[in-house]
């Protein structure tokens, strides 16, 4: 099968553990979080996938999970290519905050607009409206040329800036995409037409 897509969140990592908000913040896997990504490698090599391309953020976490789902394919030998437009969305003044502690500063339901809005930013950071307007302009002119010329991609990123590619692919609203929650670690497939629209999809769960 070619003209595939394959989308996956990094494995839990360090801060996730400790509930605090990441954003940019370069913190790496947690030992879970590395079962998570090579839990999305078995399931890919269960079906039989072979790739041609890999796409990962400028952050320790997604590079680790790709580097660990490539290992268990046996592909290490891929092209990868790194760049800060596939990154988390930044938290701004978040960035390190305990979320608890941070509905104490601002209060609940401020920090539940920040968290759950398409379009009010934190401070001094990105709303998922700003995060989709550097991840879809990188994915249009860099990754899905890639696709539509026959190769197998495999993008490994964040919640937020795959959630961001996933509203552009499934033509989700923005009230739709809010409550989309990406499982770490689980392969999402896409099969793209000629034109980029997507022929199938489905989800590789354990």
């Amino acid at each position: 099968m070619e003209n595939v897509l394959v989308l996956v969140r990094h494995g839990e990592s360090e801060w996730n553990k400790l509930n605090l908000f990441t954003g940019w913040k370069d913190p790496d896997l947690t030992e879970t979080g590395v079962e998570e990504a090579r839990r999305g490698g078995v399931l890919l090599k269960k079906q039989a996938f072979a790739f041609d391309i890999a796409f990962t953020s400028a952050l320790k976490r997604a590079q680790h999970t790709l580097a660990l789902i490539l290992e268990e394919l046996g592909q290490k030998h891929i092209k990868i290519i790194e760049n800060q437009a596939l990154n988390e969305r930044d938290y701004g003044e978040l960035s390190g905050l305990n979320k608890d502690e941070a509905r104490q500063r601002w209060g609940e339901e401020q920090v539940h607009i920040w968290r759950r809005s398409y379009d009010v930013p934190p401070p001094g950071g990105e709303s998922l409206k700003d995060t989709a307007a550097r991840v879809l302009p990188y994915y249009e002119h860099t990754i899905l040329p890639q696709v539509l010329a026959g190769r197998n991609v495999l993008v490994a990123a964040h919640g937020n800036s795959l959630r961001a590619l996933i509203m552009q692919l499934d033509k989700l609203s923005t009230e739709e995409i809010l409550k989309l929650n990406l499982a770490t670690g689980e392969p999402y497939v896409y099969r793209l037409n000629a034109d980029g629209s997507v022929a199938s999809k489905m989800t590789l769960t354990a």
